[in-house]
């Protein structure tokens, strides 16, 4: 993978994300619409804005860094930040269809 190309980097980040789950939700955080943003250079920086399903989620404490985490072991990532926003508020028609049917709501 070239750091040359942040769209292949992107792609990657992506399949990481997908292997991060809020402990209470049987679905990962990207089909659940947790990413907001996903901001990639060509050195490998990456900045990432997220949310929460709610402002008293109790995986708050850990999930960004899950999310950092995971992000950081994409090869060609040499930087990750998080940030956490609650604007827009996160809202159940961020789901994709994928993790809609994983729920059991269509």
């Amino acid at each position: 993978m070239s750091l040359q190309d942040p769209g292949l980097l992107q792609e990657a980040i992506i399949r990481a994300l997908k292997e991060v789950y809020d402990p209470e939700i049987p679905v990962d955080i990207y089909e659940l619409g947790l990413i907001y943003h996903i901001e990639v250079n060509p050195a490998g920086e990456v900045k990432i804005v997220m949310t929460m399903t709610s402002a008293f989620c109790p995986a708050a404490q850990h999930l960004p860094e899950d999310v950092r985490k995971a992000v950081e072991n994409v090869p060609g990532v040499k930087r990750v930040e998080v940030e956490v926003t609650f604007d827009p508020p996160w809202e159940m028609s961020r789901m994709s269809e994928t993790a809609r049917v994983q729920l059991g709501l269509l």
